[in-house]
Parts: structure tokens; C-alpha cells; sequence
């Protein structure tokens, strides 16, 4: 009896769970074909033209730099930089800043799918945080350093779903987890704004007939991505792969790497991509600034700061207040005053 009971007991759990797999398989399917569906409609009551008029969440180009007062890369040669990273960290962000020359290599982050890693020769300069995002991942960047746990892959995934215009709705996995992570419920309410769907291939081809060969692809990443997230089945290595085209830009000849841009606040800096997750950035305060100052402190608080490419083909990058592999036990050869 004992025996007989036990069998109907196992046949049964192999029926329960034979049913929950064909259930998992049939609704999984069904979801897809829902979310294919609802995208599909999504995008025809948008229409091409309304889709391509949609802003990119960050507009940042080469365009808003503004060259005045750049110095070539032989300016400041000969001189040793001071650890950034030791001077006094400002209350909201950032380190405040005395007169010399400082580095710093820190975390940064791809800003632009579809495009080429940075390569040796070339030159970026400084740019703002420009488009219908900008808020949003200043918050992230901002946020980030305040939750070391949060692995950077699973920040620069984020970041991408933002740029590449995903809706929360679609959201899965570790991205929703790092959202919910990094920004606050009314953020998470703004990634709404100005998001699209996942375009289905007839679209994607109408709307790329009409875009330059360029944009095209950043486009197409941008829409892979999009995929991506909402599957709930994306790895970073996925992600890359549409993300970073693979190869190098050519480098433009007029703005060499190692050009240094006259920040609006008055300083000099400069950026040394090591590919898109590493920038070593360079800042020479001139004295006359702090001079001038009439005592207010002078901030570099990155988080708002966009490394940009004169090339259009190589990816922009965002910088953080984030140092890698600090060594605090060196100590500034230069005494800060004014800054207590």
C-alpha cells in the first residue's frame, strides 16, 4: 500500500512539473508574441516620421564643444600632475579645487551605442550633459559612488537601455534591479518620456531608409538593445556587441589626442581614453582663477562632464567622480589655502 501510494505520489510531481514547463514554454512564447505585437502597434500609430523626430535621450555632439581658449597637448609638458583624488571632496560631489596640475583615472561610461571604442589617437574634449536624459544620468553617476556594490558592467547596462531610449515597462533582470538601485520612483517615472518600442524589421527598414549611413547603425544598435532588455535573456557581452562596433575610427588631424579645453568654470582639462570604461583626465588650475575667485571654491564634479570625440564614429564618455585604484597614503606637495 505504502509502496503503491508512493508512486502516485512521484507520478504525480512529474505531472506537475511536465505542466509547469509546457505552461512556462506556451506563456513565455504567448508573452513574446504579446510584446511583439504591442510593439508593432506601438510604432504604426507613431509612424516613421513621428519616430524619427523623437529626440535621442542625450544630444551631446562634437558641436557643443566650445574650442575657445583649447591649448595644444604640449601645453603643461614638462610638468608632474598631483594626484586629483587627494584634494577636498565638496559636500555635493566632486573635489574642490586649488591651483596646479592634477590627474585622475576613474571610472567612464559609453554614452552612445553603434559607434567605435575610443582608439590612441583621438582627441576629445569637454562637453556638458546635453538632452532629454541629462538629468537622469547625472543621477546615476552621482548615485553610483555612493553604492559600490553596484558593479559597473551593471551601470554601463543601464546606461544603455537610457540611451537607446527603452521603456521602463520593458525592463528586466539586473538592469530593473540597478534602476530601482540608483534612481528614485519619480526617476523611474521620467525613463518613461519620450521612450520607444521594439521597431519590428519592416519599420526598422523604412525608418532607416531615411536616416544617413552613419545613424543607421546607431539606430539599429539602439533598437537590438531595446530587444535585449525586454527578453529578460542579455548578458553585458551581449550588449556590447551592439553597443561597440568592433575596429577603431580613423582619428581626425586637426584636434590631436591630449587637446586641453577651457572648462566654463575657468580650469583646464583633458581626457585619455583607455577604451570606454577607463579615462585618465587631467586638470591644470591656473593661480589667476583662484585669484579672481572672490573666495568661492571652484568644483570639478565630473558627473555632469562628457569626454567627446571631434570623431563622430567614436563613442562619447561619461565621467565620474570615481577614482581607480587610488593610493591615499601619498600626500599633495602642494598646500591648498582657501578651502577649510
Amino acid at each position: 500500500m505504502k509502496m503503491n501510494l508512493l508512486k502516485t505520489s512521484c507520478f504525480i510531481v512529474l505531472l506537475q512539473t511536465s505542466l509547469a514547463f509546457t505552461a512556462h514554454a506556451q506563456f513565455g512564447g504567448l508573452k513574446d508574441k504579446l510584446l511583439s505585437a504591442g510593439s508593432a502597434v506601438a510604432s504604426k500609430a507613431l509612424g516613421v516620421d513621428k519616430i524619427l523626430k523623437q529626440p535621442a535621450a542625450i544630444t551631446t555632439s562634437f558641436e557643443d564643444v566650445d574650442k575657445t581658449g583649447s591649448k595644444l597637448p604640449d601645453f603643461k609638458a614638462n610638468e608632474k600632475a598631483q594626484p586629483l583624488y587627494l584634494l577636498p571632496k565638496a559636500p555635493d560631489g566632486g573635489y574642490v579645487l586649488c591651483e596646479g596640475f592634477y590627474e585622475m583615472t576613474t571610472k567612464s561610461y559609453c554614452l552612445m551605442a553603434g559607434t567605435f571604442a575610443p582608439s590612441s589617437g583621438d582627441g576629445y574634449m569637454y562637453a556638458p550633459t546635453l538632452g532629454p536624459k541629462e538629468e537622469i544620468v547625472t543621477t546615476i553617476l552621482k548615485n553610483a559612488e555612493k553604492h559600490p556594490e553596484v558593479h559597473q558592467h551593471d551601470i554601463q547596462m543601464l546606461l544603455w537601455a537610457i540611451i537607446a531610449r527603452t521603456k521602463f515597462a520593458d525592463y528586466s533582470g539586473q538592469i530593473k534591479l540597478t534602476a530601482i538601485t540608483l534612481l528614485s520612483p519619480q526617476d523611474l517615472l521620467k525613463l518613461e518620456g519620450g521612450a520607444l518600442g521594439i521597431l519590428p524589421g519592416n519599420v526598422m527598414e523604412k525608418a532607416k531608409s531615411k536616416l544617413p549611413e552613419g545613424i543607421q547603425t546607431i539606430f539599429e544598435a539602439e533598437n537590438q538593445i531595446r530587444k535585449l532588455v525586454a527578453s529578460g535573456n542579455y548578458s553585458y557581452a551581449e550588449m556590447e556587441k551592439y553597443a561597440i562596433i568592433a575596429g577603431f575610427a580613423p582619428p581626425r588631424a586637426d584636434v590631436p589626442s591630449g587637446i586641453w579645453t577651457l572648462h566654463p568654470d575657468g580650469y583646464y582639462v583633458r581626457y585619455f581614453p583607455s577604451g570606454y570604461s577607463i579615462t585618465k583626465v587631467q586638470i591644470y588650475v591656473p593661480k589667476e582663477l583662484l585669484l579672481n575667485s572672490n573666495g568661492k571654491r571652484i568644483i570639478y564634479d565630473a558627473t555632469n562632464d562628457i569626454a567627446c570625440p571631434a570623431n563622430v564614429g567614436s563613442q562619447r564618455l561619461a565621467q565620474t567622480n570615481e577614482p581607480l585604484n587610488p593610493d591615499y597614503k601619498l600626500k599633495l606637495k602642494l598646500f591648498c589655502t582657501g578651502i577649510e
